[in-house]
Order: C-alpha cells, then sequence, then structure tokens
C-alpha cells in the first residue's frame, strides 16, 4: 500500500521531534500507533468480512450449478413416479377386471 522506508520515517521522526518537542512527543508517538493499530484491526475486519461474503457468493453459485446438474435427475423421478402409478392403476383395473370376469361366469355344479 504505502512504501515508507527507513529514511522517510526519519525524517518524520525528526520533523516531529522539532515541531511537537522532546516533552510532548512520547505520548503524541503512543496515541499515533494506538490509533495506527486500531485503524489496522478495522482494516482486517472489513477484509475478513469481504473475504465472507466473496466465499458466499461462491458457494451460492456452485449450489446453483449442482442443482441445475441435478434438475434432469430430478425430471427422471418425476416420471419414474408417473409410470410406476399408471401401472398400479391399471393392474388394479386389471385384477378388478378379473375378478368381475370370474364372480359373473356360472360354475357348473355350484349353486348360488
Amino acid at each position: 500500500m504505502f512504501d515508507i522506508g527507513f529514511w522517510e520515517l526519519s525524517v518524520i521522526a525528526l520533523v516531529a521531534l522539532v515541531v511537537i518537542g522532546p516533552e510532548r512527543l512520547p505520548r503524541v508517538a503512543r496515541t499515533v500507533g494506538r490509533w495506527v493499530g486500531h485503524g489496522r484491526k478495522l482494516l482486517a475486519n472489513v477484509k475478513a468480512d469481504i473475504d465472507k461474503e466473496i466465499k458466499a457468493d461462491e458457494l451460492k453459485e456452485i449450489m446453483q450449478k449442482q442443482m441445475q446438474q441435478m434438475n434432469p435427475l430430478h425430471e427422471v423421478i418425476e416420471e419414474t413416479q408417473k409410470d410406476l402409478s399408471e401401472v398400479k392403476r391399471s393392474s388394479e383395473k386389471a385384477v378388478n377386471d378379473a375378478k368381475n370376469t370370474f364372480e359373473d361366469r356360472e360354475i357348473p355344479g355350484a349353486e348360488k
């Protein structure tokens, strides 16, 4: 981000010593250090939040892709269920027709 080397920090420290004075310089340096620490924590939190959002978006994309891939599977399952229900209905109809046929048939020697 910022490219501050040793010589730049030395010039800043020298100017601060001249402007602020030797009595107040430690207190100002401590305050500046505290603010820099708070700034770093804030940047780390923002970075972590952005990373979480990016990961959440990636997971959403992966889930959508998998749902699109599974869609034909759901269609096959639904078609199979429909076919099974048709077979069940037709077999029940055949059984009922057979029962009706045998019930209507007269058996020789049997009394009603």
